[in-house]
């Protein structure tokens, strides 16, 4: 049985859970990057790690649970963070990334990863891959860790730049280079580790003609093709070790094994593969789940999680964690709990919850029975100052049914006649979930009713669902939003006279769509990152891969409706050739650094409508990403977009 307890050691230490206000908050409160960023328990559960943000600055830090003891301390800088794992007891695994390009090798500029070792006993970082023989200190995917027969290991792909091989080497931890143990090239698409370190199967992807295939480990030395299969855009995927240490988890289309599940958004379905014999097996699990869960000592397979309308619920296979996750979401009823880490004999347990609230980490102790707070999310929030979101449900105009949630603003429990705020996530192969968001809170803390609609298209609610979508940019995937307002006017919720419509990446494209594409329903825009002319979004991916026709230029091709490489037949649905059209104020907000979605996206769509002498203001945000990654342009965005819609759908 587990039970509330009082504040760990440690608990919202340097400054934060300042007082409360029955004010709003500032906006600040909410731009800001969450206060915990990462938090990582060690293998025994002795030492907590963590990522913590003040401002601009990051920092690790490392304590000692039972005491409360600082055992190490110290900025990262404004690096952003993108990782962080434990390698034994006494190393921890740092990665960050940076938005550069390499001229000298034709590498153009986009997010490349670094990593760093901490040795606590020498109180010192290490860079990984560093003075390894021509490979670059650059990260290509993901880091693996493993406890092997010689100890704590950590490996690690790199990129050779006078072979051009991209090889996976064990890193000596204490000198950070590199030793080559496992050969792989441009086309190892990815590759699966037992737990003392040896890959057990390899996937190979060839770009141009589409052919995936698995590889297994013959008898002697190297590796055969097990099975392939043609896969131009979806391609089947690896998701580490199966429940035994000779297997492995292959989500894959496998009409000859079994029939599609209705609930996973691909055709995939997940097996186990047995790496000697080649057997595949169907996991069972009885709902598709979402990611993976597994023992975080042996790597194997335990369990499953699934977003659902109310947040993410886990289904494990492994007994032990099954009884031990089910006192948990006694304890925590109602709260969706989400698990974030534990130790290795699973006696002790990180969750994250943020229903009611701006986020909160716990800690549960199954050998005390009780569950200690760590830190808060948003320090300066308060539970009563957090809206209430509320599951909605409405029908589109061709009778398909959008899921959603609309967040009231805090106090607010019979809302009539609001102004609202339509915020469109981005993706669009994405979901908005249950939740504390920050930018959706940010704004009903102002006034507003915020719908975040899961439009079809969206993640989350089977094949079907996803695949509507498809050719759907700027037609029923653009309605099906204006479709909510009209239900939510229906219901007498808001005033359909005073509505704007928001988004970020593809949300930014439905912001700017809304103006153009679907008139008369929103009294302003604002899109972040946005994309405003798809064929020239579409054909800037060509070129950055140097593939007409890439696996990602297929995709985008294929979700966007356009039969070929610079179809002309895109414009007709892109608001930067649209802008005569547009109907009401827009701003314009976009990253310098983004290399997702091109500065000049923004920059077209606001020359398009200067043109066309239609009102519109740009910013550009210094040093920013995609993703807002760093608060003080994240803070920049958020009171940029609340001047600019309290200046054209005043709340009050």
């Amino acid at each position: 049985m587990v039970c509330a307890g009082n504040a760990g050691a440690w608990a919202q230490s340097e400054g934060q859970g300042a007082a409360r206000s029955a004010a709003p908050p500032p906006l600040e409160a909410y731009g800001a990057t969450p206060a915990i960023e990462y938090i990582e328990l060690s293998p025994s559960g002795d030492l907590i790690a963590r990522i913590t943000v003040v401002g601009e600055t990051r920092a690790i830090a490392v304590t000692r649970m039972t005491t409360g003891e600082h055992l190490f301390a110290a900025d990262v800088g404004d690096a952003k963070v993108r990782d962080l794992r434990w390698i034994g007891e006494n190393r921890v695994l740092v990665v960050t990334s940076q938005t550069r390009g390499i001229a000298m090798l034709g590498v153009p500029r986009s997010e490349l990863f670094f990593g760093q070792v901490l040795d606590l006993e020498k109180k010192k970082l290490v860079q990984v891959l560093d003075r390894t023989p021509d490979v670059l200190a650059v990260l290509y995917g993901s880091a693996s860790i493993r406890t092997t027969q010689d100890g704590e290991a950590l490996f690690v792909r790199g990129v050779n730049v006078t072979t051009d091989q991209i090889d996976l080497h064990r890193i000596d931890l204490r000198t950070g280079r590199g030793r080559s143990v496992a050969a792989m090239d441009r086309e190892t698409d990815d590759y699966v580790l037992d737990g003392d370190g040896e890959v057990i199967a390899m996937a190979r992807y060839v770009e141009r003609t589409g052919r995936w295939s698995l590889r297994l480990p013959n008898k002697g030395r190297g590796f055969h093709e097990a099975w392939a299969i043609d896969a131009p855009v979806d391609t089947p995927s690896f998701y580490g070790m199966g429940r035994t240490p000779r297997t492995i988890v292959i989500g894959a289309d496998r009409p000859d094994l079994a029939q599609q599940e209705t609930d996973s958004e691909t055709s995939d379905v997940l097996f186990e593969v047995n790496v000697d014999t080649g057997e595949w097996t169907r996991l069972p699990f009885e709902h598709h789940p979402d990611l993976l869960v597994h023992h975080p000592q042996t790597r194997l397979l335990i369990g499953g999680a699934r977003t659902e309308e109310d947040g993410v619920r886990y289904e494990f296979l492994e007994p032990q964690a099954s009884r031990r996750w089910r006192s948990i979401e006694r304890a925590f009823k109602d709260k969706a709990p989400r698990l974030v880490s534990w130790n290795d004999d699973l006696s002790l347990v990180v969750v994250f919850t943020d229903t009611g609230e701006a986020g909160q980490y716990q800690l549960v102790d199954f050998d005390r029975g009780v569950a200690d707070s760590l830190a808060e999310s948003y320090p300066t929030i308060a539970p009563e100052q957090v809206g209430a979101v509320r599951p909605i449900h409405y029908a589109a105009q061709d009778g398909l049914d959008i899921p959603g949630y609309l967040t009231l603003p805090p106090g607010v429990s019979e809302p009539s006649g609001l102004p609202l705020v339509v915020l469109a996530h981005g993706g669009p192969a994405s979901q908005d979930v249950a939740g504390f968001d920050w930018w959706a809170q940010a704004l009903a803390s102002r006034g507003y009713a915020v719908l975040q609609a899961n439009f079809r298209g969206s993640t989350g609610y089977g094949r079907d669902f996803l695949e509507a979508g498809y050719g759907e940019w700027g037609r029923k995937m653009q309605t099906d939003l204006s479709d909510g307002v009209r239900w939510l006017a229906g219901e007498g919720i808001i005033d359909p006279a005073r509505v704007c419509i928001v988004g970020a990446s593809y949300g930014g494209y439905a912001a700017m769509a809304g103006l153009t594409l679907d008139g008369d329903v929103y009294r302003c825009g604002v899109s972040v990152a946005g994309v405003s002319d798809l064929r020239r979004m579409v054909n800037w991916e060509a070129r950055q891969e140097n593939r007409n026709d890439s696996q990602t230029v297929r995709y985008w091709n294929r979700f966007m409706g356009a039969a070929r490489l610079n179809d002309r037949a895109l414009d007709a649905l892109s608001p930067a050739h649209l802008a005569a059209a547009a109907d009401s104020p827009l701003l314009l907000i976009h990253g310098k650094d983004d290399t997702v979605v091109p500065i000049e996206q923004s920059r077209v769509m606001a020359e398009a409508l200067r043109r066309a002498d239609k009102p519109v203001e740009l910013i550009e945000l210094q040093g920013e990403d995609h993703w807002l990654s760093r608060s003080v342009t994240r803070r920049q965005m958020l009171v940029e977009t609340v001047r600019f819609l309290e200046a054209n759908n005043p709340p009050r």
